[in-house]
């Protein structure tokens, strides 16, 4: 995030900040000059009427039939006053409001992303979209831009996010743009209405091309001279005179992040942490909301830190949970109210670390196995599980933990005296999650036959309720996704057949294959306008792949053999732990490392 701009470049320090703070520095001149070119959007005032609509202030011009009442005392009592204040400009008149049409306060913005445009006009287009943007919000005008080659129903923007502007980069098309890309755009968004602030952003072609009449345009050029790096860009307003602005463009290698990633830093993280040997890290996993990612050392340490939203981000200091010597940490969980828990295994009973809530304040907890079968710690030197938290509407904590059996535990209200009894309420259960603030879990098929399918249970309902999933075989991943989710249970992947996987989505259900030797590890988002897909790991045990109903991809390779992966359903990140002990949180919307932590010895 850009914090320490030019004072110049403070009226788009918003849009600015997008970027990392050098990007933000080569792109601020150029957003500058453009934005001295482009002139400001000015609203409809009194002289354009429209309808009227009530007083909206005082003003010191107008007619004498809205000259304020306390004003004409000064024809009783001192005539020659008032002549003097009306000739000096110094009367109140009451100003006039009017209702304004809707299609004037709207900005829209049609960038050519063929190529004509290809390489560094882009760096221009991607000022123009900071300038225009900012010179909408300041009239509180909507701003609605897109490539002028795509489809309309997929790829309009509405104002300026990161998300948008990688879809954008990623639209570069071989097609030049044509008079029927032109029409699809007016008549999807109206744009025959005037009046409307439209603008063409590209080569000077688009003014030759049926329907652009009225439309104001920016032609961008590169200098056709040896050694220059520079860009030419026409101004041509509808009705004003055009300017011309060049721009020197910043240096190759931030030229190429421009146009690539502009939102990737070439600093390395802040958080790039080593480890000595006694905290090295054996287990990690996400929280039951996806925001906080719980580390398991090999000192039986457990720490929850919150995920980074970028890789530019001040990481805070994490939780950390100690047990003491003889004890033995069995599940760990953090509560989406703030508060990490941990539960130990101290000789036949379990101990939480971390006081549970209930309707009259925080209680200790202690539980115990009503016998050897009913322990979730039954498998020697397994790894900790994972705990789920949920705190219903009278503020009682409900807590479960997912054991290497796939049995799903309850672990009761805290007693009174004594210690509660741990409780299989689920069998067969292959994985949980809090989807939209409810706990759910995904049921694999019990029993035989075609007819039998996964479900998803919500849990803490009475009676208990339960979604059918068309799935065969029920191994499922939560994951992250904005917008088009399953209502009950978010992006869901869950396995049908060996190498096919149904993802659930708010429109129906999207079937998937994964080449053979390929280990499904997650379900993951990308930036749009990639559909969402899953994310595997090659036979190389080092590489993953994100494979969607478009052509697969490689997301991220690791520096060693992968031996845990995981994505978050809570933001747009996955982890992977290797054989060497090194942990990273990989961002899959910059692209780019959140966090790496490795032992202190390969470090």
């Amino acid at each position: 995030m850009t914090t320490a701009l030019p004072p110049a470049l403070r009226p788009w320090a918003t849009q600015l900040a997008l970027f990392p703070e050098d990007l933000a520095r080569h792109l601020g001149p150029h957003v500058a000059r453009l934005s001295a070119a482009l002139g400001t959007l000015r609203p409809r005032g009194e002289a354009e009427g429209g309808e009227p609509q009530g007083y909206d202030g005082l003003s010191r011009r107008g007619s004498f039939e809205r000259l304020l009442v306390s004003e004409w005392l000064w024809a009783l009592e001192a005539p020659e006053e008032l002549v003097r204040r009306a000739a000096f400009g110094e009367l109140s008149f009451l100003k006039p409001a009017f209702r304004q049409p809707q299609g004037a306060r709207r900005t829209v913005v049609l960038l050519d992303v063929g190529p004509d445009q290809l390489g560094l006009p882009r760096i221009a287009h991607l000022a123009l979209l900071v300038v225009l943007a900012r010179r909408a919000e300041a009239v509180g005008a909507a701003f609605t831009w897109g490539a002028l080659q795509t489809d309309p129903a997929r790829a309009t923007h509405a104002g300026l996010s990161g998300t948008s502007l990688l879809a954008w980069l990623e639209a570069r098309c071989s097609t030049p743009a044509s008079a029927q890309h032109l029409a699809t755009w007016r008549e999807a968004l109206d744009l025959s209405r005037a009046p409307e602030d439209v603008w063409l952003v590209g080569s000077s072609r688009l003014g030759r091309l049926e329907g652009a009449e009225g439309m104001s345009r920016v032609e961008v050029s590169e200098p056709m001279e040896p050694g220059a790096h520079r860009l030419t860009v026409d101004v041509r307003p509808s009705a004003r005179v055009p300017r011309s602005v060049v721009l020197e463009l910043p240096p190759p290698d931030d030229c190429l992040r421009l146009l690539r990633n502009p939102f990737n830093s070439n600093r390395a993280p802040s958080a790039w942490l080593p480890r000595t040997a006694d905290r090295r890290i054996v287990k990690f996993s996400f929280s039951g909301e996806g925001r906080r990612v719980l580390l398991f050392s090999s000192n039986g340490g457990v720490e929850a830190m919150a995920v980074p939203h970028s890789p530019r981000a001040t990481l805070p200091k994490p939780r950390r949970v100690q047990v003491p010597p003889g004890q033995r940490v069995v599940a760990a969980g953090w509560r989406s109210r703030g508060g990490l828990l941990v539960l130990a295994r101290h000789l036949g009973t379990y101990v939480m670390h971390g006081q549970v809530h209930t309707p009259k304040g925080f209680r200790k907890a202690r539980y115990h196995a009503t016998d050897e079968l009913g322990r979730p710690d039954t498998v020697a030197g397994a790894l900790p599980l994972s705990l789920l938290s949920w705190v219903d509407p009278q503020g009682q904590e409900h807590l479960w933990l997912k054991d290497g059996k796939d049995r799903l535990l309850s672990l009761p209200p805290p007693a009174s005296e004594g210690t509660s009894a741990l409780v299989v309420e689920e069998e067969q259960v292959s994985a949980m999650a809090e989807v939209n603030s409810r706990p759910v879990c995904v049921l694999r098929p019990q029993g035989e036959g075609r007819a039998t399918i996964s479900r998803i249970k919500v849990l803490g309902e009475e009676p208990a309720r339960r979604v059918p999933l068309n799935a065969r075989q029920g191994e499922a991943y939560f994951g992250y996704s904005p917008s088009g989710a399953h209502p009950d249970a978010g992006l869901l992947a869950v396995r049908d057949k060996e190498l096919d996987w149904r993802l659930f989505l708010d429109t129906g259900v999207s079937v998937l294959s994964v080449p053979e030797r390929y280990r499904v590890m997650g379900v993951v988002q990308p930036p749009a306008p990639s559909p969402p897909g899953l994310l595997a790991l090659a036979p190389d045990q080092r590489t993953f792949h994100f494979f969607s109903r478009e052509s697969s991809r490689v997301l991220a390779v690791a520096s060693g053999p992968v031996v845990q992966a995981a994505a978050s359903h809570g933001q747009p990140a996955f982890g992977w732990l290797t054989q060497a002990g090194e942990f990273v949180l990989w961002d899959l919307m910059e692209q780019a490392v959140l966090y790496r932590s490795v032992p202190e010895a390969t470090s």
